[in-house]
């Protein structure tokens, strides 16, 4: 039997294992959290309140902690509070953490040891196409979190920028009416929801705990990194310090972010050849000169066959 075909029948018999336990798992933990919902429910013995514990709390945290211990051993100076700092970029994702991130980069590490012998004892690709494809393999897997962070981190960055000028609009209108900037940022964030409204609301939340407004601008800054969103947060604190009027302000604010966001559509726009370059030359003419081509390349052979 064929290596690739070997491989294919244990992947699908282990993905068929792997759904039928996550299958019981899940009805499970539904069962529990019924339990859990139970008026008067009294939990008899320890074994029972263990079990009440998600079996990711049970099982897999121990064996977490214990990789996120080995990982931090082998973790250069810094690089966990680069990591914090990504994720705190990215909008604290609650599927992700540091210890995360150092796992999946030490399981990426050590993932040649698996690549090495699947590669070129199973299915048996040697030489040096066989060393590029367990290297690719090695460095997908081994820079896969830092690039899935970073993705995130842009896909972010950029709904900000985008949504700024709107938000702007409805807090100009919300001012001008007569409502405070406080409460025209608490409306406007419920009307319009996204990344930059949640940050909006948590720099009220702080406004609201004691911190100055000043202060939760600040942060929110460096919570999102955005260009856009730091002229306008600098622009908010001068205002406060030399007294200017908001809703003046607010109105400059919009129109200049409506600017801004009609540059970066067009500097995207530009991008966009230079970007079909790659796909239009290894994909597209290939295909173009094989169907063009290819005929007059057969009816050539075949006339130098004949003579």
């Amino acid at each position: 039997m064929e290596p690739i075909v070997v491989a294919a029948v244990v992947a699908g018999v282990v993905l068929a294992i792997g759904l039928l336990a996550m299958s019981v798992v899940v009805e499970r933990a539904e069962v529990r959290e019924s339990l859990r919902r139970l008026e008067g429910y009294q939990i008899q013995d320890v074994r029972d309140q263990e079990m009440l514990v998600p079996i990711g709390e049970r099982v897999f945290a121990p064996v977490l902690g214990g990789l996120a211990s080995v990982a931090q051993r082998f973790t250069p100076n810094g690089y966990r509070e680069q990591v914090a700092r990504k994720l705190m970029l990215a909008g604290s994702p609650k599927n992700r953490t540091v210890d995360q991130i150092l796992v999946f980069k030490l399981l990426g590490l050590i993932s040649g040891l698996l690549w090495i012998p699947l590669i070129l004892a199973v299915l048996g690709l040697g030489g040096l196409f066989g060393f590029a494809v367990v290297v690719v393999l090695w460095g997908v897997c081994f820079m896969g979190p830092d690039v899935s962070l970073s993705r995130a981190i842009e896909s972010r960055q950029h709904d900000i920028a985008v949504q700024l000028p709107d938000i702007l609009d409805l807090l100009t209108i919300s001012v001008e009416a007569g409502l405070g900037f406080e409460q025209a940022l608490e409306r406007t964030t419920t009307a319009v929801p996204g990344p930059l409204s949640d940050e909006f609301r948590r720099m009220l939340r702080e406004t609201r705990y004691g911190a100055s407004r000043a202060e939760a601008l600040r942060a929110m800054a460096e919570r999102c990194d955005v260009p856009e969103l730091r002229t306008f947060i600098m622009a908010m604190l001068q205002a406060d310090t030399f007294g200017v009027s908001i809703s003046r302000l607010l109105r400059a604010q919009a129109d200049e972010m409506r600017i801004r966001r009609r540059l970066r559509a067009q500097e995207q726009a530009q991008k966009a050849p230079v970007k079909m370059l790659f796909p239009l030359v290894f994909c597209i003419f290939p295909s173009i000169f094989v169907v063009i081509l290819g005929p007059a390349m057969i009816s050539l052979m075949r006339n130098f066959a004949k003579t």
